[in-house]
């Protein structure tokens, strides 16, 4: 008996639920209109990975701190707690041997800013930070502009009208 009142009440509280979505189909178009072809109902075809930027050229950063993008593939690359293949290249060790950019001093120094002997477990995981970059088309216009136009712009007493 006790039983039977349990599963009758699970249904009779699952029913609202079951009625909401009822009234809102898995097949209604996406509410942003940004999302290309189907919802979550529709299976959409995988789309192509785009090809990684592999010009091994070091970019411009275009802000204090900014952290160095990966000017190479990492497709295939183990990042985990007991691997990372980046230091096969940039850890001090070996960055002499390939001739690959050390990676900073600053890895290497704990939160209270003391030296260690190898990379700091918290920046260990290279890819929290730093990101591989891929030749597309921008989705979006873009105005940005770096510090140094900025502070270009400013010594000139110019203005872009932004707020």
């Amino acid at each position: 008996m006790q039983r039977i009142t349990i599963a009758l009440l699970a249904l009779l509280c699952s029913l609202p639920l079951l009625a909401d979505d009822l009234a809102y189909p898995l097949n209604a178009p996406a509410p942003d209109g940004r999302r290309p072809g189907g919802t979550i109902a529709d299976e959409a075809p995988t789309p192509v990975l785009p090809n990684d930027e592999n010009k091994d050229l070091r970019r411009e950063r275009n802000y204090p701190e900014q952290p160095p993008t990966i000017p190479h593939s990492i497709r295939g690359y183990l990042i985990d707690i007991n691997s990372n293949k980046c230091l096969t290249c940039h850890s001090r060790a070996s960055s002499a041997r390939t001739q690959a950019p050390m990676i900073s001093i600053t890895h290497y120094m704990d939160r209270d800013g003391q030296p260690l002997a190898a990379v700091a477990p918290r920046r260990y995981f290279c890819t929290q930070c730093h990101v591989a970059q891929m030749e597309v088309q921008p989705l979006v216009g873009n105005d940005f502009e770096n510090i140094d136009q900025l502070l270009q712009r400013e010594a000139a007493g110019t203005s872009t009208g932004k707020p």
